[in-house]
């Protein structure tokens, strides 16, 4: 019993030197909490031996959670960078979450602390959310200072950058974070953006491949595969990879609405009819959809169906009307089209399509106007000539 309490007294006084010195150190007073209760489990104790009474167990346990415990496990985290004053800091955010002074907290903390990275981490996030995207970039930089092996905070620093249309930056900064981690596909997927969006097609194509190497059940990146050799008029492989990423994932519609415009480009009515009927399913594409089928069931002559379709894709979206009555290949069924003005804006929920979608699907539709205002001899003459390469290919 007397052994226990010497090496409690020795254990414990040795523990509060050292947080003492902490605190001194560093002159910050969130050390004073612990200091505070290692003095009280050490006062308790020095009641117990001074006045020689037993005290309760609960007690006895507590002077050693307060004076030995809970200090010792402020050591070892702090041996392992984790700063006590650095998690009392993270408390304070989340209690004030949501409001001006978590941000005060943080800056105060980072002004004595300025190379806590989870705290540069937080008021990036507060700078995100307030859309001070410079600021937030600013942070991210900060943080990978601090740790090069940051990598998140590369790809995060990238997306302010690019949000302040720093384009180069986003760029090199991508670059660097897929040396050094090549299987991070949210990386690849925004620097394939940028390109996508500078209309550097072929070095989205290129980042894109090297992403399949790692990720190769990613529907995204077949999908955007897909975008870009749209974009690059190679409908061959637009075909191969929207049809890779339909298989991967059997939801995904706006695939299968792309795979319909490049069956109508290459003047196959039956396969593109199959894939907008696919289609019909997916909210963002629908009304499109009921559009092509519309224009199908008119190059077969079945005019019944194609006012049907017209008839719902108005009823979605009531501005489709005037676009109708100017295409010539609804000349015969005009009379025949409801106009439906009682909604004037488009269902919610329809238009979900980002601006690298929209920006393709836009493109396809223009190179079938091109190639595609195809009339029933049309569809024929491409029939006949598609015949005409296979029987050559057989002979051969």
């Amino acid at each position: 019993m007397i052994l226990e309490r010497i090496i409690f007294s020795v254990l414990s006084f040795l523990l509060f030197i050292i947080i003492f010195s902490k605190m001194i150190k560093r002159n910050d007073t969130n050390y004073l909490i612990i200091i505070i209760l290692q003095a009280l489990g050490i006062l308790i104790r020095f009641i117990e031996m001074i006045f020689n009474i037993e005290i309760l167990l609960i007690i006895h346990v507590l002077t050693y959670i307060m004076s030995i415990i809970v200090p010792t496990i402020i050591i070892v985290l702090e041996k392992k960078k984790i700063l006590f004053p650095e998690l009392i800091c993270i408390m304070k955010y989340y209690l004030y979450s949501n409001s001006n002074k978590s941000k005060k907290i943080l800056i105060d903390f980072i002004e004595k602390y300025p190379n806590s990275s989870k705290i540069h981490k937080k008021l990036a996030k507060i700078y995100e959310n307030e859309e001070k995207y410079e600021l937030m970039a600013n942070e991210y930089h900060r943080v990978i200072e601090i740790n090069s092996e940051d990598y998140s905070s590369y790809y995060y620093m990238a997306l302010a950058l690019k949000k302040i249309d720093k384009q180069s930056e986003a760029i090199n900064t991508l670059n660097v974070l897929l040396i050094k981690k090549p299987e991070f596909f949210e990386a690849s997927d925004l620097l394939g953006t940028i390109y996508y969006e500078q209309e550097r097609y072929k070095e989205a194509v290129n980042v894109y491949l090297e992403s399949m190497k790692y990720n190769p059940m990613k529907y995204e990146i077949y999908y955007n595969l897909g975008l870009n050799y749209s974009m690059l008029n190679d409908f061959k492989l637009a075909n191969e990879y929207y049809s890779k990423a339909a298989e991967i994932n059997s939801i995904l519609y706006k695939a299968k609405y792309s795979l319909g415009q490049i069956a109508l480009i290459s003047g196959d009515l039956d396969e593109a009819e199959i894939y907008f009927m696919q289609s019909l399913k997916g909210k963002e594409v629908e009304i499109g959809s009921y559009y092509y089928l519309a224009q199908i069931a008119m190059l077969k002559g079945e005019e019944d169906k194609a006012i049907n379709y017209i008839n719902i894709a108005i009823e979605l979206n009531p501005k489709l009307y005037d676009k109708i009555q100017l295409d010539p290949i609804f000349i015969k069924i005009r009379n025949r089209i409801n106009k439906n003005r009682e909604q004037e804006v488009v269902t919610e929920n329809r238009n979900k399509l980002n601006k690298k979608e929209l920006k393709a699907i836009k493109h396809l539709a223009k190179t079938y106007e091109l190639v595609g205002k195809l009339n029933n001899d049309d569809i024929k003459m491409m029939k006949n000539m598609k015949q005409k390469e296979i029987d050559n290919s057989k002979q051969r």
